[in-house]
């Protein structure tokens, strides 16, 4: 693996554990098993390594979306292996990431920004109106409100006041508010296919 790269993921997995302003040039130079000064020169400071290892996690979280059952093969199996992403994906993720992101590195926001509602809410969006074709998702529902709700509920377990990370578990909450989403959107059909689903992937 070139120096760069393993800049990258040794910051990404440093950040995403600790959260960003906690974690030093040090710990990461230390973590990478490389000198500080080798880091300075690949990056020019830490809002650099911070913006690309950001855009990177991004990247990365794209790529695993697709790997996921596509959705025109079967909504229900596309969200059955959706929940076991989210299980990956928040098994070791600091709320405070997200947090920190808004504040202080505007850039990365918006990277974030885009990623959510370019990307992610517009595969809700489809998500919906596809499985209402199959008689699993409730027809009544408004798709596109649907996926902005979505998104806001996502955002709102990051917020450290609503849901302090010493009483709450990232994942499970995570996990529950999904769920919640989909309990809401399915019909009869959908739940009960959705269980089975689950079931079998377990």
């Amino acid at each position: 693996m070139e120096t760069r790269q393993k800049i990258i993921e040794t910051a990404t997995d440093q950040f995403m554990r600790y959260g960003i302003r906690s974690v030093t040039m040090d710990d990461i130079a230390r973590q990478a098993g490389i000198s500080k000064k080798t880091i300075y020169q690949e990056f020019s400071d830490k809002n650099q390594l911070v913006y690309e290892a950001f855009s990177a996690a991004i990247d990365h979280d794209k790529c695993e979306m697709d790997k996921i059952p596509n959705y025109q093969d079967g909504v229900v199996e596309h969200l059955v292996g959706l929940t076991t992403y989210i299980r990956k994906r928040f098994a070791d993720f600091n709320p405070m990431v997200l947090n920190e992101i808004q504040r202080y590195y505007p850039q990365c926001w918006q990277l974030f920004e885009d990623f959510r509602n370019n990307h992610v809410a517009e595969e809700i969006k489809s998500l919906l109106e596809k499985g209402k074709v199959e008689g699993v998702v409730r027809q009544e529902i408004n798709s596109e409100l649907m996926a902005i709700l979505r998104m806001e509920q996502m955002m709102s377990t990051f917020d450290p006041l609503k849901f302090p990370p010493s009483r709450f578990n990232q994942l499970e909450l995570q996990i529950a508010i999904f769920e919640h989403f989909l309990y809401g959107i399915f019909t009869e059909k959908g739940l009960k296919a959705y269980q089975k689903q689950k079931e079998s992937a377990l």
